[in-house]
């Protein structure tokens, strides 16, 4: 059985979100510093270090040092997907360490698989939206979103 991708939607994720959008919208020729991704999102500069840490780790950005230096997209923001910024995001050590320890529903398995079911949702919903779609404000026609919402509706 293949590991599940867990997407969580945390001030976390929706920094990274926008710190991504940030570097999609500016990214010219040059990096984008992350004094001016802080300063674009009021986020602290010690913050956006560490959630690119993550961003980086997994391949969606990379770093230049130096005079003009700072950060690009490793590809197209067509092609990054905001679960995969958003499982990005989360990976930090300490939020493993309490995954691994979070045992609440683990002896109720309908609540364990409404969960479950949960996350592959929001995973399949969230994997077929891009950067390039949140940068574009483009969200809300995007067909998937739109039939998921005449379903409901």
């Amino acid at each position: 059985m293949a590991k599940r991708k867990r997407v969580k939607i945390t001030a976390r994720g929706h920094h990274a979100i926008a710190a991504m959008a940030e570097i999609a919208q500016q990214e010219r020729d040059a990096p984008v510093p992350l004094s001016q991704i802080a300063k674009a999102g009021n986020i602290s500069l010690s913050y956006l270090e560490q959630l690119f840490a993550g961003l980086r780790r997994h391949g969606l950005v990379k770093s230049f040092r130096g005079p003009g230096g700072g950060y690009r997209l490793t590809r197209p923001a067509t092609d990054i997907a905001v679960a995969d910024i958003l499982i990005s995001a989360e990976d930090l050590p300490s939020v493993k360490e309490r995954e691994s320890e979070d045992k609440s529903f683990s002896d109720n398995e309908r609540i364990g698989s409404f969960w479950g079911t949960i996350d592959e949702v929001l995973y399949a919903c969230l994997s077929r939206v891009s950067l390039a779609d949140v940068t574009a404000g483009k969200v809300a026609d995007l067909p998937l979103l739109n039939n998921l919402f005449e379903t409901l509706g």
